[in-house]
């Protein structure tokens, strides 16, 4: 089966992941992270992409992030994948490819489910077991929103500034966003959107999306097209 082309509309948030090739570590130690980090910096800015969350994980990242300029993303992922992976391989001293494949991506409806694909990425290390409290963990961007932590390449999201009037408001809010369950139906249609390329949102808002892109961004329905009754 082809694969779907891949869309970009301008200031759409998208959630973006990048992994290692056969879930192999890409990220061996805290100077590899930084050094992603710089690499996500400076593209960022060249290619006009505003990063509102990440995470850096032993073998993939995750970045919720908006486009201002065509092609934006791709860009961006594409300059930091070669430079990290010649970074990598001189490092350790290995040879050819570590990344799988190109990065998968899926567009973000900024009402209701921002937030919550924002909270599901910076929630990782915790699901994997590495730390208790996503404060405890250095490579996300959750410091950033619940404690203040000042990230020159942060651009928080409109959703996240209306949390409060104020910096000390809005943390204490996102903060309590961290205590409620994280609904598992909502960790799938996360995973489900962003691994099929497609979008995580309502039907209104996919809607949308497929009359502006002229493609479509929820599964296609599966088996066989039903025959005309005439010809059954």
């Amino acid at each position: 089966m082809a694969r779907l082309k891949r869309i970009s509309p301008l200031g759409i948030p998208q959630h973006i992941i990048q992994r290692g090739n056969n879930r192999q570590v890409c990220f061996a130690c805290d100077q590899d992270m930084a050094f992603y980090a710089s690499l996500l910096h400076q593209y960022s800015t060249k290619f006009s992409v505003s990063l509102h969350a990440w995470v850096y994980m032993t073998n993939h990242v995750h970045l919720l992030a908006s486009p201002h300029a065509t092609d934006a993303v791709s860009n961006m992922m594409q300059a930091i994948g070669r430079r990290y992976v010649r970074y990598f391989n001189r490092e350790y001293r290995r040879s050819g490819t570590l990344w799988e494949g190109r990065f998968k991506s899926s567009l973000v409806q900024t009402e209701t489910y921002l937030l919550q694909c924002q909270r599901y990425i910076e929630l990782n290390p915790v699901r994997a077991g590495m730390v208790s409290d996503p404060a405890e963990y250095t490579w996300s961007s959750y410091r950033c929103h619940a404690l203040g932590k000042r990230v020159q390449m942060s651009t928080p999201h409109i959703e996240y500034l209306s949390l409060g009037k104020t910096d000390s408001i809005r943390q204490d809010a996102y903060r309590k966003l961290f205590l409620a369950h994280v609904d598992d139906k909502l960790i799938k249609d996360i995973r489900s959107a962003v691994n099929k390329g497609m979008a995580l949102g309502s039907e209104r808002f996919k809607d949308e999306i497929e009359g502006l892109c002229s493609r479509r961004v929820r599964p296609g329905k599966m088996g066989r097209p039903r025959l005309h009754p005439e010809n059954e």
